[in-house]
């Protein structure tokens, strides 16, 4: 695709992993967002080659991810596996692009900023690996308005329950709750002991129980003393965000049977004593939050409010009954949203302001 004349001087993006799940809507990202982009270059694996997507308007072919492809690349937004990222994101990079990768590959390299634009953009211009990373959906899902209130209050412990989409276990994961709903829609199953499991049989896709009619509590691989991947990476990830590295935090991951947006339970002790209402007037002006807290009228976030929207939302707040210092929060985010492509989108949009404000392009 040639870039026109009106875009000549811009940034060129890549788009690496165009055409999976988070890739189609981080198209729609780029196609609502204002067009501060020269080229934007779709890429995929060889059997995506040669499809056309739609991005701001426009029909654009998908090429193949190689080295030739990165040429000339001013921003790459990967979105692929971690092996994938680990080979290619290097590449990238050493070609002069900046890298924003949505894996898990570089989250956790000390030489690789983890950044969330609302909560610490300073940190996406210190890259000497030219890699920021984006942090997991699940973090992403709450970071936004925690990081206001330790901004005011000062964070110095954590617990966390998250309730996870099945989408954040990828296209697998919506097929599979869809499938199991066809199985157990119109039916008395739920009842006794093992009639769900018996109606799906052994087809639980990537998760290890049935998901409909059905909390499971366990999301990602198992690491050391029986925590989840899932788990450790919403407590590694909010230290390195939030520049805490000693933060006491404590999670459990469940998976739950919605398709899009998580939610979240969240216990958050500070440094002195809290208010509600300062709490809430943190939350009400902070960039990227929605507060919908009415519990008397039926107002509170749900994954049905939050699905195809931006914003964290954040309602139930309440100081802790038994500790002045600590408050209760229930959030939502829309996990493939700024759980994954908006973030990268936003990351991708510092980077360009900087190249373009010193003429780096």
């Amino acid at each position: 695709m040639a870039v026109d004349a009106g875009r000549t001087g811009r940034p060129t993006l890549a788009v690496v992993g165009a055409t999976g799940a988070v890739g189609s809507v981080m198209l729609q990202i780029l196609s609502q967002h204002a067009d501060i982009w020269g080229e934007i270059r779709l890429i995929a694996s060889s059997r995506s080659v040669g499809r056309k997507l739609a991005v701001r308007g426009e029909e654009v072919e998908v090429v193949a991810l190689s080295e030739e492809a990165l040429d000339g690349v001013d921003v790459a937004m990967f979105d692929v596996p971690d092996e994938v990222a680990e080979r290619w994101a290097p590449v990238a990079a050493a070609k002069g692009a900046v890298v924003v990768d949505n894996s898990g590959a570089f989250r956790m390299d000390p030489e690789v900023p983890l950044v969330v634009p609302e909560v610490n953009p300073h940190a996406a211009r210190r890259r000497p690996r030219g890699i920021i990373a984006n942090p997991n959906c699940t973090t992403l899902s709450m970071i936004v308005a925690l990081g206001a209130l330790h901004a005011e209050f000062g964070l110095r412990e954590l617990v966390v329950s998250s309730y996870q989409a099945v989408s954040g276990a990828g296209r697998a994961g919506v097929e599979t709750l869809r499938r199991q709903l066809s199985l157990v829609a119109g039916t008395e199953l739920g009842t006794h002991p093992g009639d769900v499991r018996r109606a799906v049989g052994d087809d639980t896709g990537p998760f290890p129980e049935p998901v409909a009619l059905n909390v499971v509590p366990w999301a990602g691989s198992l690491r050391e003393d029986g925590w989840s991947s899932e788990e450790m990476k919403v407590r590694d990830e909010s230290r390195k965000i939030l520049g805490l590295p000693a933060l006491p935090v404590a999670v459990t991951c469940v998976r739950v049977p919605v398709v899009t947006t998580h939610s979240l339970t969240v216990h958050a002790r500070f440094e002195s004593e809290v208010t509600v209402d300062k709490a809430r007037e943190i939350l009400a002006t902070a960039p990227g939050v929605v507060l919908f807290d009415d519990p008397a009228a039926g107002e509170f976030p749900t994954p049905a409010d939050a699905v195809g929207t931006d914003p964290t939302w954040v309602g139930r707040v309440r100081r802790a009954l038994d500790d002045p210092t600590a408050l209760e929060l229930f959030v939502c985010g829309d996990n493939l949203r700024k759980g994954s492509a908006l973030n990268t989108a936003q990351i991708a949009e510092l980077v360009a302001a900087e190249l373009m404000g010193r003429g780096g392009v």
